[in-house]
């Protein structure tokens, strides 16, 4: 079986690792890194770090407007399709890459497969949410981490060619978790913190919100540990707030995926605008305060262990402060063998 690949961003470079290594004892893959995030402590230090092999292609398409930068990366993918004929192309999440590799295998004649289906957040103003809806209509296979998103699916008439794999990160995480027990970050944080991070557009691109969440840390009673992305010291900066922002938390440069894992485990409590980072918190028993108002991660909602805020100061805060004491935990996303299931369907599936 000859598969095609595609990542460009640091949740799949975290999926990706746990399915290629399933795939290259038996299978031929080529690996596609678009560029999406081109910041090198976003991306090649987890290619490092989580031994995923070297692309075969780099796009090295970086940042744009969302048509421009899906456009780009269609015509590489287009070409580099045509060139390899796979027998399918791998996809991800729902990224720009994502949608960009699903619409160009869609209009070939090879197969799309998709990790991580039938997940919905119902909020159009993202444009993760149009990603993964398209990326869904467009694949002949799909592979859910749950059974609410295998639901979601047959909702919306697509029923065949799903299957319930479990979640890839969470292979990831249970591999990189027994490699780090007991080592240290080598970060200089708190005894006890928040952990928080902040990239989506709704937050950074709205000065409102931003400030709101600063205003927030400003107000916790414990430190907030703040790894900042790349386009939110630019968005702190251009608003006036990186003074405030510096003041209300310890802001540090990215981090790797190793000492990130770390740090959620050894936060008290996680604030966070990320859908992996939810499951990260989820998965390492760390109650999660998502700064969203809507999240595709729902059952980590109705089992306590995520609550829901938004952008809202006070709400933020006392969220925060009571998230100390969750509920027992069930398992919602298997057991760590999602990559294994993937490559055992595949096998089936591609013809």
């Amino acid at each position: 079986m000859n598969v095609l690949s595609v990542v460009g961003a640091r949740p799949q470079f975290v999926k990706a690792a746990a399915v290629s290594q399933q795939l290259r004892g038996a299978h031929d893959e080529l690996l596609v890194h678009t560029g999406q995030h081109y910041d090198p402590e976003l991306s090649e230090v987890f290619f490092e770090e989580l031994a995923l092999p070297e692309p075969a292609f780099h796009l090295g398409v970086g940042s744009d407007s969302h048509a421009t930068q899906t456009a780009e990366m269609m015509l590489e993918l287009e070409r580099i399709v045509d060139d390899e004929s796979p027998d399918v192309v791998l996809v991800y999440g729902d990224t720009n890459s994502t949608l960009a590799a699903a619409l160009v295998a869609a209009k070939s004649s090879t197969q799309l497969a998709h990790v991580e289906a039938g997940l919905r957040s119902y909020d159009w103003s993202m444009p993760e949410e149009v990603n993964r809806r398209l990326t869904d209509h467009c694949s002949d296979i799909l592979f859910a981490p749950g059974q609410h998103a295998k639901e979601t699916l047959a909702q919306e008439g697509i029923s065949e060619n799903v299957f319930v794999s479990g979640d890839v990160m969470y292979d990831t995480l249970v591999q990189i978790s027994d490699r780090l027990h007991g080592t240290e970050t080598g970060l200089d944080v708190p005894d006890e913190y928040v952990l928080a991070t902040v990239h989506r557009a709704k937050n950074t691109d709205d000065r409102d919100r931003l400030e709101s969440i600063i205003d927030a840390f400003s107000q916790l009673h414990v430190p907030v540990v703040f790894p900042a992305h790349p386009r939110t010291v630019t968005a702190l900066q251009e608003y006036g707030l990186w003074d405030r922002a510096t003041e209300a938390a310890r802001v540090i440069d990215p981090v790797t995926y190793g000492q990130f894992i770390t740090l959620v485990e050894d936060a008290v409590c996680v604030a966070t605008d990320s859908g992996g980072v939810q499951k990260e918190a989820f998965y390492l028993d760390t109650p999660c305060v998502t700064l969203r108002e809507t999240t595709e991660w729902v059952e980590t909602v109705d089992a306590g262990w995520n609550t829901l805020v938004g952008a809202e100061t006070s709400r933020i805060v006392d969220a925060v402060r009571t998230a100390v004491d969750p509920p027992a935990k069930p398992e919602l996303y298997g057991n760590g063998n999602a990559a294994a299931r993937i490559v055992e369907q595949l096998e089936r599936s591609v013809h």
